[in-house]
């Protein structure tokens, strides 16, 4: 089957989509995957809330693939989830991009001039990082408390009632996202060399690691890791280090109690310059936890290890584990900003 790419796409969901009621896209763009929902303009806010379609895609992340991938990536989601929805691009009433990669106010203006090429006129646009989607899934499209994902990539973002924001990580594993799966698993290959050559203690991720990718020796790991430098290939060792500190193993175990520190300190950050805690910390805001390594396992649980390091100084701090994800958060963003402008028979349910 021929693959479609750019304006291709599109022409499909004009030939093939019947024209319908309005809908708002939002989507989610991480470095491992990229997800968009359609969800209707007029939109009850039941439990759960409406989702036309949803579409899945890969990394969308341009630091890590390149923008033309990135954009094509992109691009496809959107398109297939109108198409899956039955609707056009003139039912779009708007449009939340929420995209890792997003770090600067020249990279959100790049993207909403390439996203108004796509839509039209009448659409509004927003693009944020991934991670205020991210907070937004866990407060209902609000923007206020602090937001911390740690999946392949790790940042922690957070705003104020007023709308002042900071974030801290999120600078790529260049940089040291130390505390994300791929931090995590990056350490976890050091460690493995260093036992191999003689600079580090013995570990059983040594074995682990090598049984999960099918290789015989330390030495092979080397071609393994630069045949392909992917964020999210390195990053899927995650539970093989979680599985190999849960036996015991000293290195890896120290190896996760880093990355509470490096987590729990990032959040901290965020939270002390913008002052959410209060003079005594206690002041009540939310704190959303995202992502694979937060997840408990069976004996590890590394979200709630940096929950009780940021609760130690600052009480006032309850953890929110989205019932929703990230692109229905980007959804919700856009909705929020949008429903005073919305006419009565849109917002209103029939």
């Amino acid at each position: 089957m021929q693959r479609l790419t750019g304006r291709d796409m599109w022409d499909v969901e004009e030939c093939q989509s019947p024209r319908m009621g309005s809908v708002i896209l939002g989507v989610d763009g991480g470095a491992s995957n990229t997800v968009c929902v359609c969800i209707p303009a007029a939109m009850p806010f039941n439990d759960p809330l409406p989702v036309l379609s949803r579409t899945v895609a890969g990394c969308s992340n341009h630091n890590s693939v390149g923008e033309d991938r990135a954009r094509e990536t992109l691009e496809r989601v959107m398109s297939q989830a109108l198409l899956k929805a039955r609707r056009r691009r003139s039912n779009v009433c708007a449009v939340c991009l929420a995209v890792a990669g997003v770090n600067h106010p020249v990279d959100q203006q790049r993207m909403l001039d390439w996203l108004r090429d796509i839509f039209p006129s009448h659409v509004k646009l927003f693009v944020e990082n991934d991670a205020v989607a991210a907070l937004a899934s866990g407060t209902m499209g609000k923007l206020h408390g602090c937001v911390l994902i740690a999946g392949t990539g790790t940042i922690a973002y957070g705003f104020t009632s007023d709308g002042r924001e900071a974030r801290a990580a999120g600078a790529g594993p260049v940089l040291g996202d130390w505390g994300s799966g791929y931090g995590i698993s990056a350490q976890a290959l050091t460690a493995v060399v260093r036992a191999y050559d003689g600079r580090g203690p013995e570990t059983v991720l040594t074995n682990n690691i090598l049984d999960f990718l099918g290789l015989a020796s330390p030495d092979e790991l080397i071609g393994w890791t630069y045949e392909d430098q992917s964020w999210a290939r390195i990053a899927d060792l995650l539970p093989v280090v979680v599985e190999s500190a849960e036996s015991g193993d000293e290195v890896a175990n120290k190896i996760l109690h880093n990355s509470v520190g490096e987590l729990a300190s990032s959040v901290k950050a965020v939270v002390q310059r913008l002052d959410l805690g209060g003079e005594d910390g206690k002041h009540p805001f939310p704190l959303v936890m995202v992502g694979k390594v937060l997840e408990a396992n069976k004996k590890w649980d590394i979200g709630k290890e940096v929950i009780d390091c940021v609760t130690k100084n600052y009480p006032g701090a309850y953890p929110i584990h989205p019932k929703v994800e990230p692109a229905v958060g980007a959804a919700l963003l856009a909705w929020n900003a949008i429903a005073s402008e919305l006419d009565g028979d849109i917002r209103t349910v029939q």
